[in-house]
């Protein structure tokens, strides 16, 4: 059964090349959440006054992998104590959050969310809201890091090759 859950993480596009690594996850695709206008450009959300989080929608198989694991895995990849920041990436669009189109799955990632927090002595800073919006960054954006092996990514290579 295919699900979907939005996870904004800094720059998506290391958020997404990580993510589509997993066993489970059908497709990735990048865009912003959460924003308050209609179809946002980079260039507009890059501004930081659009209340858009560069995020990325994530269909996964769940009789392959359930939410809690998936989230599991995003949480090795960001710093949960950053307000607004991942690495060299600064701003409210760089935020960390898990938006979610079924409510059932507000539980579940609240759950995991307290679980986070018994780890860390600082307060976990990660938004747990339902999508209000969300709309697809440009092609360019798509899989970047595929087109673009050498681009740059906040998220150190130790993590990805612990996936593969």
């Amino acid at each position: 059964m295919y699900k979907i859950i939005h996870l904004a993480g800094g720059c998506f596009w290391g958020v997404e090349k990580y993510m589509g690594l997993v066993k489970g996850v059908v497709s990735t695709e990048v865009g912003f959440a959460n924003g308050n206008f209609n179809n946002p450009t980079y260039e507009d959300v890059y501004k930081g006054d659009t209340g858009f989080a560069e995020a990325v929608k994530i269909t996964y198989d769940s009789t392959v992998i359930d939410l809690s694991s998936l989230l599991d895995y995003f949480y090795n990849i960001i710093d949960p104590t950053t307000l607004n920041r991942q690495a060299n990436d600064v701003g409210s669009h760089y935020r960390t959050g898990v938006y979610y189109e079924n409510e059932a799955d507000a539980k579940i990632i609240n759950t995991s969310l307290t679980q986070l927090q018994s780890k860390y002595q600082a307060p976990i800073v990660v938004e747990n809201l339902p999508l209000s919006n969300y709309y697809p960054a440009d092609e360019y954006h798509q899989k970047y890091l595929d087109k673009n092996p050498s681009g740059y990514c906040h998220i150190p290579q130790s993590k990805y090759d612990e996936i593969l």
